[in-house]
Order: C-alpha cells, then sequence, then structure tokens
C-alpha cells in the first residue's frame, strides 16, 4: 500500500480549508468547476480529495473555481 506523503496531506489540508473558508460542500464545488467546464460529481470529488491523490493542476482547478485569490501557505 502507498502510504500518504506530507506534501500529499498538505494539499488535502489547503484544499479543505478552502471549502470550509466558503462554507462549500463537495456539490457545491462540482458546480462551481463545472462553471470553469470542468465536469466531476461529488462523489468523484470526495473521494479524490480523501485520497489526497490529486495533480496540482486540480489543485488549481479547485481554487479558481471557489473565488480563492490569496493563498497562505506558511
Amino acid at each position: 500500500m502507498v502510504e500518504r506523503t506530507d506534501w500529499e496531506e498538505r494539499a488535502k489540508g489547503i484544499l479543505r480549508a478552502e471549502m470550509a473558508r466558503r462554507g462549500l460542500t463537495y456539490a457545491h464545488l462540482a458546480e462551481r468547476l463545472a462553471t470553469i467546464g470542468i465536469e466531476d460529481n461529488e462523489r468523484n470529488l470526495r473521494n479524490k480529495v480523501s485520497r489526497g491523490k490529486f495533480t496540482a493542476g486540480f489543485l488549481l482547478q479547485c481554487l479558481v473555481a471557489m473565488g480563492v485569490t490569496d493563498l497562505r501557505l506558511g
């Protein structure tokens, strides 16, 4: 079994924190992603984020869809 790296955990945490700040569910995120041309459903998003195995491109798509303009990493 492949273990998650600290970096994957951090990326997952960033995404979940930004969703929480905006009060967004995975269903809301799916709707917002659709507005920028990314088709995915709530279940797939939940699984992808839960696993923590997603690309930097996916993270950026989610951040843009959520309207994140500033991101504090430290």
